[in-house]
């Protein structure tokens, strides 16, 4: 079926599939009914990043319906069953119907010819919903801590995909106040971002005057994923985990003319060259930051370290001056470790969000 079946990206799949079978069911057994409808929260599809490929699990016509807390109470089974009953074993020649969750939550389509269907509609509150991706309560006043201890793929994947109709008025409203971190956080993981950018930059000439040139392609490598890091955040971007971090840095404006140079460091054979295309991005991204106004202007051209040859554009500087223009006096206090994807980037923390709750001992 699944080859057969014409390739739709998830999200226009998951309108066409509310628009056409779910809400006329809807609107003829719960005619009054006021819910809101949309596709995010976790899957490729949910980024725009979808391809034929990624049909093999967990995808294909969806939608989640969002019922206010009283009539989620009343009317959630009943919902459930009005739709396992009346909708199409096909929609689009895919399969509505799927199996058991996995011990991981995933589904896989599962043709059938009679019966109910075990669908892919699956209902909440909003409240519930947000509890259950993000570990907290989206109505209450979240912390500086609360954003420093969630992942940006979770916040990205919270933000993306798309709203289909929102009867309740309130999920729009929900999503906004998660559309990106406040101003203090920001300059904050700014801050954080251009240390970590400090305390490796001068390694790329070191090792490779030793004559460790892998470890010089490794440090170099280890520049490239921060310059990159950098440029998330200085266009105000969640930035995805590492399957699609590469495909979400391009679509940055910064990209057109940061890309190739990083592209340089990353092929460049010697240590002496990955150092000439290094100094090239770092000035790119210095004109970037300037450019922000965040700050007084600072140099765009690299010089050497201190005493020793290598070129470097002394990232600490930047640190200090976006440090420096935080307000909120608790954030201030932070050490200089930035949020839970900038010190680690195990993927064994970063699913876990009750563990990443446990690392505000850190702070």
């Amino acid at each position: 079926m699944k080859t057969m079946a014409k390739f739709v990206p998830g999200l226009k799949l998951g309108k066409m599939f509310y628009e056409k079978e779910v809400r006329p069911i809807l609107k003829t057994s719960f005619p009054k009914l006021k819910y809101s409808a949309a596709v995010f929260g976790w899957g490729s599809e949910v980024l725009g990043y979808d391809t034929p490929l990624s049909r093999d699990h967990h995808w294909g016509p969806k939608v989640f319906l969002f019922l206010s807390k009283q009539d989620y109470k009343k009317f959630k089974p009943h919902i459930y069953d009005v739709l396992a009953e009346n909708l199409p074993y096909q929609f689009m020649g895919y399969s509505t119907n799927y199996s058991a969750p996995e011990p991981n939550g995933v589904r896989h389509a599962v043709p059938i010819a009679k019966g109910p269907v075990s669908h892919l509609v699956d209902i909440y509150t909003i409240k519930k919903f947000f509890e259950r991706r993000l570990q907290l309560d989206p109505y209450q006043t979240l912390q500086p801590l609360d954003w420093l201890v969630l992942p940006q793929q979770r916040l990205l994947e919270m933000v993306s995909g798309e709203v289909y109709y929102d009867g309740l008025k309130e999920l729009g409203k929900v999503r906004e106040k998660f559309s990106y971190f406040p101003k203090d956080v920001w300059l904050y993981l700014l801050a954080s971002q251009w240390t970590r950018i400090a305390q490796e930059e001068a390694f790329v000439g070191r090792t490779g005057e030793v004559g460790d040139e892998l470890g010089s392609q490794v440090v170099s490598a280890h520049m490239v994923r921060e310059l990159m890091q950098v440029g998330f955040l200085m266009e105000k971007r969640y930035y995805p985990y590492s399957k699609w971090f590469g495909t979400a840095f391009n679509e940055l404006k910064i990209a057109k003319e940061l890309s190739p140079l990083l592209r340089k460091v990353l092929l460049s054979t010697s240590w002496k060259q990955r150092e000439q295309w290094l100094a090239k991005a770092y000035a790119v991204v210095a004109k970037k930051h300037n450019s922000l106004h965040i700050t007084k202007s600072l140099p765009t051209k690299v010089s050497k370290y201190y005493t020793r040859p290598y070129l470097v554009i002394h990232a600490e500087d930047f640190a200090a001056a976006v440090r420096a223009k935080i307000k909120d006096a608790e954030i201030k206090k932070l050490k200089l470790i930035g949020s839970v994807d900038q010190f680690t980037d195990s993927t064994n923390v970063s699913v876990d969000l009750k563990l990443c709750r446990k690392l505000e001992g850190v702070y």
